[in-house]
């Protein structure tokens, strides 16, 4: 009996086991089964988490695009930039003769210290971090350029590699700076991004587009030969060609430059455009900025970003007003001098005394604000001129490609309001609200809307996805208003004792009409009485009988309220303009003063300069140094008022000269004086250099002249 009880328990036993193991191999099969199937385990995508463990993507960076002017010249460009990295872990270091790792940590941060401009301390503190694998060095360790990368590796210390990424950069520096902008990495150093200017408005298209390859990878992170990968090609960014002319765009910032050096003020403004299709050819501001250094006192771009009151610039679109809505009588009088208004409010010319009674005519070239407050209370009201005022754009924006562009503001309604607008106070504009409404006198009445851009090309095709044209907007002046108009800009600039008399020039083919607004109080309404406290605005067309250029300047703030910072840097503008474009005028031989140079070399520059100013010479300055070294042309040359003399002086440093317009001979000699390798493409004149001016001179430099006979008398 007892064994067959045992030989139960026993089966009872095995039964169990063998139960209790199909259980738990079931149980197996479930959870292999779950494994296989399922997406997610414990919040965990399995899928995901497998592909990432034999798979790699990397990204492709799409090149960001460049910015050229309209001759060709890259004026935002990509350049490698390397950020320093130091690896600090023994572990990767196989063999000691062979170091992988930063072995001498104060030997490495006393070498890399004068190359990054660190204290030797700061880098050690950076190298000796504990636990880490590799370090960066911060801010001064990034950015570097090609030079600094080959200092480093020139130490030919262990340890130390590079990471290789892109930047963006502005071979001009200054030139033509709140127009382009600037771009900057992000925070994360993986893309460029747009911050102000062309960069910003054209961001998405300079960019491109990043592309990517997916590829599976052995356990060392290599791609395993002989599979599949998926790619996605990068798009490049769109290159951009403005309508800018370099060397447009140099007159204007070396004359902004001179106005700055021998006068002062707060901010100085001028656009030049195309007075036939509205393509703005040059623009810029004083004070400006490097974008490579973003060394900016003020953000705003004041071409278009930034309305002020214009001033008397504006009679010339009250006059337009008053002639188009058909109330225009040149020859009607008016008693000049001041003008009360039916609430005893008292407007004055800037003469108070006033002219006597004048004519319309006249009280336009004598910028008579009460010959402006008479046409209107006469004449016209408000919604006349506020309606005219807005068919010119003013009150809207010129939809210019570029960023931050304002509106300005016609809020006038009261009759003291209404007079000040006419004469432009009291209203805002911007400089080009003004390029765009002047471009009717040089286009027949035809309003053009302005522009920047002359095209976009697609880098990888050639391919110009977009081109920029005249764009005629409406009629809005008749040919006889055209015609009266330009009698009177005229009369003004070149009519005797007028008020833009000091922006005449020889060719008397400059016209125009000047503007002088007072300044806003912040505090308390009313206007600054300051003698400085003035905008002091031009607006011209060049020249009258075939009008090439449109062109706008204002100056803020000018010292003692003198007005030769903007007569002479608008006058420097259009004469160099002029001969640039061959439609200067040469003198009449009656003008032309003959002179015999002296010998200036080892004379003081400031005596030679007196010299020359007593003559009424024209002169470049070579050097900031305070003695002269060399001169052309030589002494005992006989030169004319119409020549202009180079003196070279005893500095280290000197820059490239404009020489366009300059004869073959002479831009050679100058050239030559300054130690430059010359390179004369045709005969003739000088119509373009290789090399931009202003650019600093290195030893063996070697320019292009690119010559053409138009400059021939």
């Amino acid at each position: 009996m007892g064994k067959k009880k045992k030989t139960r328990n026993k089966v009872k036993y095995s039964k169990l086991v063998v139960f209790l193991s199909l259980f738990l191999f079931g149980i197996m099969i479930a959870r292999v089964i779950y494994l296989a199937t399922a997406e997610e385990i414990e919040g965990v995508n399995i899928q995901k988490l497998a592909s990432k463990r034999t798979t790699r993507t990397e990204t492709l960076k799409a090149k960001r695009g460049t910015i050229y002017s309209k001759d060709n010249e890259a004026l935002a460009l990509n350049v490698a930039s390397y950020k320093l990295i130091a690896y600090l872990d023994p572990k990767r270091t196989e063999r000691k003769d062979n170091p992988q790792h930063v072995v001498d940590k104060e030997k490495t941060a006393e070498a890399l210290a004068p190359i990054l401009g660190m204290e030797k301390d700061e880098i050690l503190k950076y190298l000796s971090k504990e636990n880490v694998y590799q370090t960066e060095f911060g801010s001064k360790g990034k950015n570097l350029t090609e030079l600094d990368k080959k200092k480093i590796e020139d130490l030919e210390l262990p340890g130390l590699d590079f990471i290789e990424s892109y930047k963006r950069y502005y071979p001009k520096g200054q030139f033509l700076s709140y127009t382009i902008g600037y771009a900057k990495n992000n925070e994360d150093e993986d893309t460029i991004e747009g911050e102000m200017g062309i960069e910003k408005y054209y961001d998405k298209l300079l960019k491109g587009k990043d592309g990517y390859v997916t590829y599976q990878k052995d356990l060392k992170g290599y791609k395993i030969a002989d599979t599949k990968e998926m790619r996605e090609e990068a798009i490049e960014g769109k290159d951009i060609y403005l309508t800018v002319d370099s060397n447009i765009q140099f007159f204007i910032e070396q004359a902004l430059n001179n106005a700055k050096k021998d006068y002062g003020f707060e901010w100085f403004t001028m656009v030049v455009a195309d007075a036939k299709t509205g393509a703005i050819l040059g623009l810029s501001q004083s004070p400006s900025f490097d974008p490579n250094l973003r060394n900016m006192e003020n953000y705003l771009d004041l071409t278009v970003a930034s309305a002020y009151e214009p001033g008397s610039t504006m009679k010339t679109f009250t006059y337009m007003a008053a002639m188009e809505n058909g109330v225009y009588n040149g020859e009607e009088t008016y008693k000049s001098g001041t003008y009360e208004t039916s609430d005893g409010t008292v407007i004055g010319d800037w003469n108070r005394n006033g002219w006597g009674v004048i004519s319309y005519d006249r009280g336009y070239a004598l910028s008579s604000n009460v010959g402006v407050i008479n046409i209107i209370s006469r004449h016209m009201n408000s919604a006349m001129l506020r309606q005219y005022f807005r068919k010119l754009g003013f009150g809207t924006k010129t939809r210019i490609a570029l960023p931050n562009e304002v509106a300005g503001s016609l809020n006038f309604k009261y009759e003291t309001e209404i007079y000040n607008a006419g004469f432009g106070q009291g209203i805002t504009t911007t400089p080009l609200q003004n390029i765009q409404a002047l471009s009717p006198l040089t286009n027949d009445g035809m309003l053009l809307k302005p522009y920047i851009v002359d095209k976009i090309v697609n880098p990888s095709t050639n391919e110009v996805v977009m081109t920029g044209k005249k764009d005629e907007i409406e009629r809005v002046a008749s040919s006889a208003t055209v015609q009266k108009m330009i009698s009177l800009m005229d009369d003004t600039v070149n009519g005797i004792g007028n008020t833009g008399s000091g922006y005449r020039i020889d060719s008397h083919e400059l016209i125009g009409k000047t503007g002088t607004a007072q300044i806003a109080s912040e505090k308390g309404g009313g206007y600054l009485s300051g003698k400085s406290d003035i905008i002091s605005s031009f607006s011209g067309i060049y020249p009258k009988s075939d009008p090439q250029i449109i062109i706008y300047a204002s100056v803020k703030r000018p010292k003692e309220g003198s007005q030769k910072p903007i007569s002479n840097a608008v006058k420097e503008v259009v004469l160099n303009t002029g001969k640039y474009l061959g439609t200067e005028k040469e003198n009449s031989k009656a003008d032309l003063e003959e002179y015999e140079l002296p010998n200036f070399i080892n004379k003081s520059v400031d005596k030679v300069k007196t010299n020359l100013n007593s003559k009424g010479m024209k002169y470049v300055i070579l050097g900031n140094g305070n003695k002269v070294i060399k001169q052309f042309p030589k002494n005992k040359t006989k030169v004319t008022n119409k020549d202009t003399i180079y003196i070279v002086t005893n500095d280290s440093n000197y820059k490239i000269p404009n020489v366009v317009g300059l004869s073959s001979k002479e831009a050679e000699s100058v050239l030559k004086l300054l130690n430059v390798k010359v390179k004369l493409d045709g005969s003739g004149y000088v119509i373009n250099q290789s090399i931009a001016p202003d650019t600093v001179i290195t030893d063996g430099m070697e320019i292009t002249l690119a010559l053409n006979k138009k400059f021939e008398s």
